[in-house]
């Protein structure tokens, strides 16, 4: 190594050893801009604290923390740098909201569709995420969700009119959740069928 490349490094470690001491002293001029870090400090302390509770599509963070009058472009920082490590990514957060709200609360395709859309998702990765649920999957949780609603049916109802109002609320249970109506009519008089054989 020459005395030329010699002091050349010398100078770049000396250079360097300065930056790290202005910066731990607060004087840095501009290699390192201690308002900014400290700005993003906070958005990242409220983002975490958000993720925390739960997983977030970006746009729902975005939005919680723009609501929280922090400034838009360092709230896209601290999301690119939280991208950019795996703790926020649209695509795991659909995936995981479809499997959870459709197994847990037997929620239809459809309804979960228009959950993502309004948390910012992207139509392909909505439909990618809504691909874990097949017509076999949907109709199985319909039937589940009509069976528990139909199991608080305590006697054999009366007359047609009393069927017909336990065969409406069977229906209501499963409407909003988005199933069809012609599906929703159709299992609900199944299970307060059974139910009714049950109670017999």
């Amino acid at each position: 190594m020459s005395v030329h490349q010699t002091e050349t490094q010398q100078e770049k470690l000396d250079q360097l050893r300065r930056a790290l001491e202005e910066y731990a002293s607060g004087d840095t001029p501009g290699l390192f801009d201690h308002e900014a870090e400290a700005a993003k400090a906070a958005v990242r302390k409220r983002a975490l604290g958000l993720l925390d509770q739960r997983a977030r599509s970006r746009h729902e963070l975005r939005t919680r923390l723009i609501d929280a009058e922090f400034d838009p472009r360092v709230v896209d920082d601290v999301l690119d740098d939280l991208a950019g490590v795996g703790l926020l990514d649209d695509r795991t957060f659909a995936h995981e909201w479809v499997r959870q709200r459709h197994a847990r609360r037997g929620k239809s395709a459809r309804v979960l569709d228009m959950e993502l859309k309004d948390k910012g998702v992207e139509p392909g990765i909505r439909a990618d995420a809504l691909d874990q649920i097949d017509s076999a999957d949907e109709e199985s949780t319909a039937r589940t969700v009509a069976e528990k609603k139909a199991r608080t049916i305590r006697k054999v109802p009366g007359d047609r009119a009393e069927s017909d109002k336990q065969l409406r609320r069977i229906v209501g249970v499963l409407a909003r959740r988005g199933y069809p109506q012609g599906m929703s009519l159709r299992i609900a008089r199944e299970v307060l069928d059974e139910r009714v054989t049950a109670l017999q």
